[in-house]
């Protein structure tokens, strides 16, 4: 019997932003939370999804976070 998969766990979320070079979303308390996904490629569709829905907006921005390195590593938080 073979152990299972790990479990890399991704969040995608995006929101209004006012400079699209930037992550620093206008109102975070109105962010879209799309998900948490077991791992890179269903998070990876699910942020192209989101970001192709929102293409004629360029202040809406889709961000996709690797979680599981934060959680192997919490001190990642602070860089």
């Amino acid at each position: 019997m073979s152990a299972p998969d790990k479990h890399l766990l991704h969040l995608v979320f995006g929101g209004h932003v006012d400079d699209p070079q930037t992550c620093d979303f206008s109102d975070p308390s109105s962010l879209d939370i799309v998900g948490i996904f077991p791992n890179n490629k269903e998070a990876l569709d699910a942020w192209r999804e989101a970001s192709h829905a929102n293409v004629d907006n360029a202040h809406m921005k889709y961000v996709l976070v690797h979680l599981h390195r934060m959680l192997d590593d919490p001190e990642h938080e602070d860089e």
